[in-house]
């Protein structure tokens, strides 16, 4: 059975593969101009899916990488700091045990003491208060600036500093200021205090070395604490920067054209393009017909 093809029949047929290629063309030269495979989420429905869940979890890696580093940033902080009053623990300590020596301690070599324990002590008072952009480390969750006041009381909020790093995993980043210098007259500022008026006043001071050196091995345990705490941070931001380019190689395979590719397919298109204009035009020649109209 022969099927009757009209003119118009092939015009129309002609104009749509012409529309086709051009259409075609013309979506090749967008993904090669913008280098993106994408540029309607209708082009490819799976793809875009997958492209959406793979920016949601860049962004998620984002904001962990940005907790992260801060929260490296506390612990630093808490671990300097920590450091500085362990070692002017042990120096008054040092000093303590120097003072206890009463048989070869003259009153004005035991105020000398005092003296310099009195500089210790505001020494441990300003560490104990360090701050990290605005924020004391040592006051819990406080936004007052300080953890101590001037008589010792601690002035720190009772919930802790904590930073997200994954899905799953939060980690504390401050200290808590109370357990390591004690408040009040229980604190390590008091307990100074106490020795310099036992020098000055003629009493023995060699029982206020033990209490220093309690006070020295709850700062050594708050440094071991802290630098677990911070490798667990330097491993979790190892794991992030691993995972961010993971996810940037997921990403661009979903969303970028390969450049090569898309140029072969666009010389391909451009001849394919040029030989269904040369159809087309020959196509819509006019006929006799046309003329005895």
């Amino acid at each position: 059975m022969l099927t009757r093809v009209t003119t118009t029949t092939m015009m129309h047929a002609a104009s749509r593969n012409l529309q086709t290629a051009a259409a075609e063309l013309s979506r090749l030269q967008i993904q090669g101009s913008t280098l993106n495979k994408i540029t309607r989420p209708s082009d490819d429905p799976a793809a875009t899916a997958d492209a959406l869940k793979v920016r949601a979890a860049q962004t998620a890696n984002t904001q962990f990488t940005r907790n992260a580093a801060d929260g490296n940033e506390w612990l630093t902080t808490v671990d300097s700091s920590l450091e500085t009053v362990s070692g002017l623990l042990r120096k008054a300590a040092d000093l303590t045990l120097q003072g206890a020596n009463d048989g070869s301690m003259s009153p004005a070599a035991k105020e000398a003491i005092a003296k310099e324990l009195e500089t210790i002590r505001d020494s441990l008072l300003s560490a104990a208060n360090t701050e990290y952009l605005g924020r004391s480390v040592f006051a819990g969750n406080s936004d007052a600036g300080h953890a101590f006041a001037a008589d010792y009381s601690y002035t720190g909020g009772a919930g802790t500093v904590e930073r997200r790093i994954d899905d799953t995993t939060t980690v504390r980043v401050d200290a808590d200021g109370a357990a390591v210098f004690g408040t009040g007259s229980d604190s390590v500022f008091a307990e100074i205090d106490s020795i310099v008026s036992d020098l000055r006043a003629g009493v023995n001071v060699g029982a206020h070395v033990n209490v220093l050196n309690s006070r020295s091995d709850t700062v050594s345990a708050q440094l071991a604490v802290t630098g677990a705490r911070q490798a667990t941070i330097i491993d979790a931001q190892k794991t992030l920067l691993s995972t961010k380019v993971d996810l940037e190689t997921q990403r661009t395979g979903i969303e970028d054209v390969d450049i090569a590719d898309i140029v072969l397919q666009l010389k391909t298109q451009e001849t394919v393009y040029q030989a269904a204009l040369s159809v087309t035009s020959r196509t819509l020649q006019p006929t006799l017909m046309d003329f005895l109209r």
